[in-house]
């Protein structure tokens, strides 16, 4: 049993619309021993090493299902075992994680497990661990041999993964901000493996740190990080404090505590969690042992006057108290059988009780710490404690230490409200915790005394979220309203535009249209990512972590999303949901990669940003499969896009009150209208817009079309539309590597980036509808990665329209021979009839692109598919053509290839002497410079 692949998705995905991991089992001579078949042998050692599995409902949605599928007469299989001990062993670890799902992939012996995580690394060690689980509960002759030669002790083990995953998990506090930020609709992302989380989109983001928040001032945490400036503080405002000194030295420390006079407290000036904290202190000596473990934490130390009562936490948010917890130090209590180590053990068995804060309570040590409590008191660890005797392990009650924690906000005196209220306010905290001594915090502090000893920036919230006793308080909830009071916006409006062909270049488009409103736009492409029209990263950014780079980008207002296949696949979507999810089309492109084989399977994979849009979902009604898509939408609003005005289904949706774009003609030309709620508004003629070329382009004039539904269902004025669109054309600027056309030669050339069936066939027409007195020259590609079927269509959907075809290959040739994708179009071209003499083998790009533009002549017109856009824009501008009379004949075209074969010549002077070189088959394959 072996995994063979893995996906770690971070949102909506075609397996779930939450972060789920995908992992592919194969579960090899295993596919034929379900558990049935293993026996008890192996489920009674499963269910004692994960208890947690009698829980677990499965298929039958019921408490122990899982286990009566385990029993049932022909069982389960191996990889529905793994999926749920990879959830278990989360939930174990504190991750609230239930989902899964086990299906096989068509191959035998494998199946795709999919569960839900909550950290991605924890999700992925408990595959890890629960794969060598299972293969150390097998009978050892299924058992691998790596497995048998393993030193493997589950307890050990387990507890390993637990501490690895409370390093990686979110703290108790943050947690309880996540979770009350998602109750209210608030989007987080986390922004590392920590507690830093940011709530909120892009310019209605805000930041927290635990409970440190974006609000928090600096000098509040300063103030309340020197003990000894807190203390003075408030005490000049008149409020209880402990009489205080601090102290550098063992000696100076002992003169203090005198001249206080004991009983002392000493601590360090700067810790927390109640570390190096020693109370109660009434020798010299003890003053000495205390000081030297105060120094371990921080070099100043003080020493003060000891308040005797019961610790309490008040906890203060935006200068309300919200919650009171008295805190009990950790403890046992004598029963006068068993040692303190035993009562210690016994103790740590409370099922509440768990390792650092994976559960509401930690387990007990018998640290420095507790050991020098009991020695104070006279005992050791193997001393047995009489019935009923209570024995402190630590001075303070912090909970990260093991104490407990009672509720008692409801009997909070109002005199001891406002004193914590004043104190948080004083210190200049929005987050405040207050650590009160009192004997009874029912009576004011003004009759039964009592002492404010600290006062907390960042207080953890686990001991008012889950008490030991008493009611739970929902204290996150007061923070996020701080955060986002009633009414205030915490998302930004988000598009999310997938497509075979066109959604570059409609994303360009709603972004320009945004900018022409004045707002700061952040625009994911397959170029780059764009923050207010600057390119801020390069590269094809049409995944999650381009989308995150916008979401968390403070500037921004509004996200134009580009989203990919091959991001949707990997990773899936880095958002939960999207104001409008636009599918402009589905066409066969990237088949056969990852599982995708037919056009159907694409469209699944398009369909989530559909499946998420919770505004308007805008389809291509003129596309059988994105009408289909309709099914699957939850959004409020369907609007769809036609450049058929009698579309039957659109007019059906029109007269129900439904929203759609339809391309209506006119005696002026095309126009595109929007109707909406029984409106009929006329938006533009398409020839006014420069993109289409005159209304010549018709996919562009079908992507303003798109651009004008997403745009108006995202609240966009009419106006501002229609200046948006008027003012956008296919420049190199503005769309680079989308029909971007360069006048400036004698002759036109038009450069695309046009990479399947679909996207060269529009353009073919194009260039079919504008004018040339001259030649048409194409300069033809397939990606490597495509399907031989699809880079013949390529050929095919070409032939017969260009005086002369030069075919080439891209730089990457994914898995391709050098020169199999160029062959491969000339033969297709050749099968076609097109005649041999007007095609060229010449796979270097540049190269190709160099010799059309060289045979180029007046009023020809060159179509250019490129791969490397900005390189052969680059190119394409600095040509220089040779001075002629305009009849000169035309030159032996040449052709360089894999020039490792001709002594290892790669670049060459193009408008050098050449010679050229032919194959066996008499084809030009190369042209190199002659030599010396």
């Amino acid at each position: 049993m072996k995994i063979l692949d893995r996906s770690v998705y971070l949102g909506p995905s075609l397996y779930a619309h939450f972060p789920v991991i995908r992992m592919t089992l194969d579960l090899e001579e295993l596919e034929e021993w379900p558990t049935a078949r293993l026996g008890e042998e192996f489920i009674t050692p499963l269910l004692e090493s994960l208890p947690g599995l009698l829980q677990h409902g499965c298929s039958f949605r019921e408490e122990g299902g899982f286990v009566r599928r385990l029993r049932e007469e022909d069982g389960t299989w191996m990889g529905h075992v793994f999926e749920h001990v990879a959830i278990e062993l989360q939930n174990m670890a504190g991750s609230a994680v239930t989902f899964g799902k086990t299906r096989g992939n068509g191959e035998y012996g494998q199946y795709d497990v999919v569960f839900q995580y909550e950290s991605e690394e924890v999700g992925l060690e408990a595959a890890s661990l629960g794969l060598r689980l299972l293969q150390h509960l097998l009978p050892q002759n299924l058992q691998p041999r790596a497995i048998r030669e393993e030193e493997f002790v589950w307890e050990e083990e387990r507890e390993a993964f637990i501490r690895f995953a409370q390093r990686r998990a979110l703290g108790p506090s943050t947690a309880a901000l996540v979770r009350a930020a998602e109750e209210r609709n608030i989007p987080w992302i986390r922004l590392n493996r920590y507690s830093l989380v940011q709530l909120g989109h892009a310019c209605y983001g805000k930041r927290i740190q635990a409970t440190i928040t974006s609000e928090t001032r600096h000098i509040g945490v300063e103030i309340a990080s020197d003990k000894e400036e807190t203390n003075k503080l408030l005490a000049d405002l008149g409020l209880p404090v402990a009489k205080q000194q601090l102290v550098y030295s063992e000696r100076e420390a002992v003169r203090m505590a005198r001249r206080i006079g004991y009983p002392v407290v000493v601590k360090p000036l700067n810790a927390n969690h109640g570390r190096g904290v020693s109370i109660n202190l009434k020798t010299d000596e003890d003053v000495c042992t205390a000081f030297e473990n105060a120094r371990l934490h921080s070099r100043a130390v003080i020493v003060e006057n000891f308040l005797s009562g019961f610790d309490h936490r008040l906890l203060v948010v935006n200068g309300t108290l919200v919650a009171a917890s008295k805190r009990v130090p950790g403890h046992v209590v004598g029963d006068g059988k068993h040692t303190i180590e035993e009562l210690v053990d016994m103790v740590n068995q409370d099922p509440r009780r768990g390792i650092g804060h994976e559960k509401v309570l930690t387990k007990l040590e018998l640290d420095y710490q507790a050991n020098r409590l009991l020695e104070l008191k006279g005992y050791t660890k193997d001393s047995v404690p009489e019935e009923g005797k209570v024995v402190y392990l630590r001075s303070t009650g912090n909970l990260s230490t093991g104490g407990t924690a009672v509720d008692v906000t409801d009997i909070v005196h109002p005199d001891n409200r406002s004193m914590a209220e004043r104190a948080a306010r004083a210190i200049g905290l929005d987050v405040c915790g207050v650590d009160f001594l009192t004997e009874d915090i029912s009576i004011s502090y003004k009759v039964a005394g009592g002492g404010i000893c600290e006062v907390n920036a960042a207080p953890g919230f686990r001991m008012h979220v889950a008490p030991s006793e008493g009611t739970p308080r929902d204290v996150a909830g007061p923070v996020m309203d701080m955060l986002f009071p009633e009414g205030s916006p915490s998302r930004i409006p988000i598009c999310s535009i997938t497509g075979t062909n066109g959604k570059t270049t409609t994303a360009r488009m709603v972004s320009h249209i945004f900018k022409m409103t004045g707002k700061v736009t952040g625009l994911t492409t397959t170029d780059g990512v764009y923050i207010d029209g600057h390119l801020t990263v390069n590269g094809d950014m049409t995944g999650p972590a381009s989308a995150r780079i916008v979401l968390r980008d403070p500037k921004v207002e509004v996200a134009v999303l580009e989203t990919a296949r091959g991001g949707l696949l990997r990773r899936g979507l880095a958002y939960r949901r999207c104001d409008v999810g636009a599918v402009l089309n589905v066409q066969a492109d990237h088949l056969g990669l990852r599982g995708v084989n037919t056009v159907e399977d694409l469209a699944k994979v398009k369909r989530i940003v559909v499946e998420v849009a919770r505004d308007t979902a805008v389809l291509n009604a003129d596309d059988p499969l994105c009408l289909q898509m309709a099914d699957h939408t939850q959004s409020e609003h369907l609007c769809y896009v036609t450049m058929n005005a009698a579309h039957p289904l659109v007019r059906d949706h029109i007269r129900a009150g439904g929203r759609a774009v339809v391309l209506e003609q006119g005696m002026g030309g095309m126009m595109i209208t929007i109707y909406d709620h029984g409106q009929h508004i006329p938006l533009l003629w398409a020839h006014t817009i420069p993109a289409t070329l005159d209304g010549r382009a018709l996919h562009n004039v079908q992507n303003a079309m798109f651009a004008a539904g997403i745009t108006f269902s995202m609240g966009v004025e009419l106006e501002e539309i229609r200046h948006g669109l008027r003012t956008f054309d296919t420049s190199f600027f503005q769309a680079p590597g989308r029909m971007n056309i360069y006048d400036d030669h004698p002759f036109k050339v038009i450069m695309d980036y046009g990479h399947n069936p679909a996207a060269v066939k529009a353009m073919v027409e194009l260039s079919e509808r504008l004018e040339s007195k001259g030649r048409r020259i194409l300069v033809l590609a397939a990606p490597g990665d495509r399907r031989d079927e699809d880079v013949r269509e390529i050929a095919q959907l070409c032939a017969g329209h260009f005086d002369y075809y030069i075919c080439r290959r891209d730089d990457g040739l994914r898995g391709r021979e050098s020169d199999e994708i160029p062959l491969m179009l000339r033969e297709t071209l050749l099968e076609a009839g097109v005649a041999n003499e007007k095609i060229e083998v010449i796979p270097d790009e540049q190269a190709a692109i160099q010799h059309a533009l060289s045979m180029a002549k007046k009023d020809d017109q060159l179509l250019l598919f490129v791969d490397a856009i900005a390189r052969s824009w680059r190119q394409i501008q600095e040509f220089q053509a040779e001075e002629s009379d305009g009849d000169s004949q035309e030159a032996e075209p040449f052709h360089p290839v894999d020039l490792t074969a001709f002594g290892g010549f790669q670049d060459f002077a193009l408008d050098a002497d050449v010679e050229l070189i032919r194959d066996e088959r008499g084809v030009r394959i190369a042209a190199v410079e002659e030599a010396d």
